[in-house]
């Protein structure tokens, strides 16, 4: 099925005002594996990032883990979230899910990490730590 990488380091959810400037500190470093993802609605920021990235004033929720989908994968490839979601939701692990261009990532709860990683397993996925 999907290869899926395991990022070090715990990651935050994290949720600010919608007319809240982002701190330059938010972005990763080239060269990690980190992941930032931002979304805006006229109702407020959500962010994901490396826990100790959170912006400051922000409700902010960590000790999550991401899964990232080895890839790239096209675009227009379809069903990928779903076999994921559907064995973490089977073994009643929360999930926050996003995508970019290139692939699809995941994010459990850290102490959910073993069941989730279980889960993905025996549905045929392979986590590499």
């Amino acid at each position: 099925m999907l290869d899926l990488a395991l990022l070090p380091g715990e990651y935050a959810v994290c949720r600010l005002p919608a007319d809240t400037p982002l701190s330059p500190r938010l972005w990763a470093e080239p060269g990690t594996s980190d992941v930032v993802t931002v979304s805006w609605t006229a109702d407020g920021i959500s962010v994901i990032c490396p826990a100790g990235r959170a912006p400051a004033g922000a409700d902010v929720e960590t000790d999550w883990r991401c899964l990232r989908v080895v890839g790239p994968l096209d675009v227009a490839v379809t069903g990928t979230l779903a076999t994921l979601v559907d064995p973490l939701t089977a073994a009643r692990v929360s999930v926050v899910a996003f995508s970019t261009y290139d692939t699809d990532h995941v994010l459990v709860p850290a102490v959910r990490l073993g069941a989730a990683t279980a889960a993905l397993e025996a549905a045929g996925h392979r986590v590499l730590r």
